[in-house]
């Protein structure tokens, strides 16, 4: 994900092992904005443990009336919800009891886990299939999850499986209103979604099949293999643009860009260039919609969304080309975004710095966008200090931690940018884009930890950079 403005004024998985996920969604036109869903999971037990239940995230509870959750920081409330505070769920309508399968109850901190007990231990390697109904009410509010004027975004919607660690058991960690509140791993979908005739829709994976019906109006089969998560949007005001780069469809979809191609064609640039940088991006298309949306962008594997009150258009350009590198760090290589919010967001955002490097006809140079940042993060440091006398600059905390949406940003984003520009300067540019190469090839599909992460970049440059990272994320670095 990107607030605005920042800084402008080897293998996967076996797919065999793949958890997979078929939905049927239908939109409900007579209650507005909700959708009727059946689910059937397929979760393989990928643990060193025996299950006794399995555990799912119920992300649209943290957008319900008395959740304890918060879902946008008191700053951007009013931002979020134009039309006055408005309210959202899931309803879990039932699981369908199994031999493997004997019931189910919502649970977690804030109704925030549906928790599926299990008739007899599941033992690793083994495999269970659930299914289940339930039913989806969007918010009024222009955020991930929720409707605005122009667009109803479907971000988060579905009972998803919580990651299960060794040691640690299901991590069921609560929606904030800080950054990217998530964690999953990757899967396999068959998503088929029924609405209104009138509306254009855009999501994760590639569309396999297209129907009509008078009363019912249009039916689209989706398949993503390999993702992390699912999302779509719907809008009766949607034109779309189209573009083809390294055998990627490029879709641009919006209602209100003053400039669409320039949006199509940065986004071509973007892939071009990612891919000739990082490596190849293995899916076969990328949606990139306009919507309403309370942040810069968000976002999701094969989509992602840009917000529609961008002041301008070199901003719009930039929030575009943020997301997209996004699709290699979170959505191809994943991190848990809770934990370790810089390990995709500073590394996002020194990406997005790259692309303008590498296209020098935008007119925005290396050097500038990094004095840049490093000014706002001076600014912000200078700021906080003089009002609170003290600064918690350490980047290795849970997104709960940061007091303010301000600090979260500029010790991830900001302070993470400025760390990987250092680490190219200590390294030189051979070893961390070797670096980059690897990091993306060793853990294509996976979430690698943030050991992990640094365990890989040293290997690739030959340093050892434990030291490195650590006086970074621990907050001592000194930024002069």
């Amino acid at each position: 994900m990107l607030f605005v403005p920042l800084c402008f004024v080897g293998c996967g998985q076996k797919e065999e092992s793949l958890n997979s996920y078929e939905i049927q969604a239908v939109y409900d036109t007579e209650n507005g904005h909700g959708l009727f869903c059946k689910q059937k999971v397929g979760y393989y037990n990928r643990s060193d443990n025996c299950l006794k239940e399995i555990d799912f995230h119920l992300y649209p509870n943290a957008f319900r009336e008395g959740a304890k959750a918060k879902v946008v920081s008191s700053a951007n409330e009013s931002k979020a919800y134009p039309n006055g505070k408005s309210y959202g769920k899931v309803e879990i309508r039932g699981v369908t009891i199994t031999d493997l399968v004997s019931g189910y109850s919502v649970g977690g901190v804030d109704e925030n886990i549906l928790i599926v007990n299990l008739s007899k231990d599941l033992y690793p390697d083994e495999f269970v299939e659930i299914e289940m109904e339930y039913y989806v009410t969007l918010p009024n509010i222009n955020h991930r999850f929720g409707y605005g004027a122009n667009t109803i975004n479907f971000g988060n919607f579905y009972p998803i499986a919580c990651v299960y660690e060794n040691g640690k058991g299901f991590v069921q960690d609560l929606y904030h209103s800080n950054g990217d509140p998530f964690y999953s791993e990757s899967a396999n979908y068959k998503v088929e979604i029924t609405y209104p005739s009138n509306m254009t829709l855009a999501s994760t994976g590639d569309i396999k099949n297209e129907s009509k019906d008078e009363k019912l109006g249009k039916t689209t089969v989706i398949t993503a293999n390999n993702v992390r998560d699912f999302a779509f949007v719907l809008s009766d005001k949607f034109s779309v643009k189209s573009q083809s780069v390294d055998g990627i469809m490029v879709n641009y979809f919006y209602y209100s860009d003053s400039d669409p191609d320039a949006s199509l064609l940065v986004a071509v640039k973007a892939m071009k260039t990612f891919n000739n940088l990082f490596g190849k991006y293995p899916y076969a298309s990328i949606n990139v919609a306009e919507a309403n949306f309370v942040h810069g962008g968000m976002e999701y594997p094969n989509l992602v969304l840009i917000s529609d009150d961008i002041a301008s258009h070199q901003d719009y350009e930039y929030v575009i080309v943020h997301e997209l590198a996004h699709q290699w760090w979170y959505g191809v290589v994943g991190n848990n975004e809770y934990i370790n919010g810089w390990q995709d967001e500073g590394l996002t955002e020194y990406s997005t710095a790259l692309f303008y490097e590498h296209n020098k006809e935008y007119g925005l140079e290396l050097e500038s966008i990094m004095k840049n940042i490093n000014k706002n993060y001076k600014l912000f440091v200078d700021v906080y200090t003089s009002v609170n006398g003290q600064l918690d600059t350490s980047m290795n905390r849970r997104l709960d931690e940061y007091s303010t949406e301000p600090e979260y940003v500029n010790c991830t984003y900001t302070k993470g940018a400025i760390m990987f520009d250092t680490l190219r300067q200590t390294v030189g540019d051979n070893k961390f884009y070797k670096a980059l190469k690897t990091y993306y090839k060793t853990f294509m599909y996976k979430t690698p930890t943030a050991v992990e992460f640094i365990d890989c970049m040293s290997r690739a440059t030959g340093y050892r950079l434990d030291a490195f990272f650590e006086s970074w994320l621990n907050g001592s670095a000194a930024i002069l």
